[in-house]
């Protein structure tokens, strides 16, 4: 014993303290004994399983069942989201394919006869369709920046009828403007129509403010579904078939915006007609653009013939503005009708 304690503290020491350990060694045996049994590792090896032994005495047995009860539910949600969003998916796809087929059947029963649609018709449409879509991201993306910026909340803060107003004057004056440009003016001309998508964006930002993601997401979705299908109806229609529709679409327009200022002028005690109002503004609205949207698609194959023969220029930035502003329409509307049934629920 003595020899394995002078090689841990060194033979100096050790012929120092060798008469003191004698003496200790043959007073009693018991802190030898108490040597041998207590003979444990040094602390730096049992910091970690002191403290574990600390906690199972401290910590309650519930703690560990309800960690792992929560634990298992964590792991399971995302298995729940996943399932969730195959069946939105294929809602939407299934609400797409039966809108197609029932706006097919209802209003395309009399197809094209000569041959199907010709390449510079083909053409001319993917190219407007390009730039809607284009047009429709850059809103999108600037409406996001607002909001995240604070713009939108300035807006808010100010006088809404010089937002109201200036909004207007701006989006009209920049939809006039680019559509006066000529198509071959290409700096000007999208210079213009960036403009134009800039004071739309200004507009829908507010609701994307306080809409929810997948709200947005699914009006989005239900838009391009209903906007789709509508518009191979009239890519796939006999010419010029749907062409008489524009003036009665203006109509419509109109009573659709007068019942969208009918909140200022009615008095709140008349409920009921504040309400058929807002269906009228809603309903209506989805109704007018979505036949709007069936004219624009026959108007740019009408205009794509004839530029053909030299009559027009090519113009698909003017064209896309049409099927912009019918996407806007729909798409807010949408919205609106998704939080009215959000908020019935709740």
């Amino acid at each position: 014993m003595s020899f394995t304690i002078a090689v841990r503290q060194g033979p100096a020491r050790l012929a120092s303290r060798l008469p003191q350990l004698t003496k200790a060694s043959f007073r009693s045996t018991a802190p030898i004994r108490a040597f041998h049994q207590s003979t444990k590792p040094s602390n730096f090896f049992t910091s970690r399983t002191t403290v574990a032994s600390t906690l199972l005495k401290t910590t309650p047995k519930n703690a560990f069942t309800n960690s792992s009860r929560r634990y298992m539910q964590q792991s399971a949600a995302p298995t729940v989201d996943s399932g969730s969003t195959m069946r939105r998916l294929l809602t939407g796809g299934a609400i797409f394919g039966g809108t197609l087929i029932a706006i097919n059947a209802v209003f395309n029963r009399e197809t094209r006869e000569d041959g199907g649609m010709p390449p510079f018709e083909r053409a001319y449409l993917n190219s407007t369709f390009l730039h809607t879509g284009l047009g429709v991201g850059i809103i999108g993306l600037t409406a996001r920046q607002m909001v995240q910026s604070g713009f939108v909340y300035r807006l808010m803060v100010t006088n809404p009828w010089v937002v109201a107003i200036g909004g207007l004057a701006l989006s009209f004056g920049t939809m006039l403007g680019t559509r006066a440009i000529d198509p071959d003016n290409y700096v000007p001309k999208y210079a213009l129509w960036t403009a134009f998508n800039a004071t739309q964006a200004a507009f829908i930002a507010p609701l994307i403010a306080f809409a929810p993601g997948a709200l947005i997401a699914r009006a989005g979705l239900y838009t391009v579904a209903m906007m789709g299908s509508i518009s191979f109806v009239g890519a796939t229609a006999k010419q010029e078939k749907y062409m008489y529709i524009g003036g009665p679409l203006l109509a419509g327009a109109a009573i659709v915006a007068v019942s969208g200022l009918a909140p200022l002028v009615i008095p709140a005690t008349a409920v009921r007609t504040l309400a058929f109002t807002e269906n009228i503004w809603l309903y209506g609205g989805l109704a007018v653009f979505g036949g709007f949207t069936l004219y624009d698609v026959q108007k740019i194959l009408y205009h794509s013939r004839l530029a053909e023969r030299g009559i027009i220029k090519k113009d698909p930035v003017n064209e896309s503005i049409s099927l912009e502003l019918d996407f806007l329409n729909i798409f807010v509307r949408m919205v609106q009708i998704l939080m009215m049934q959000q908020n019935r629920r709740k």
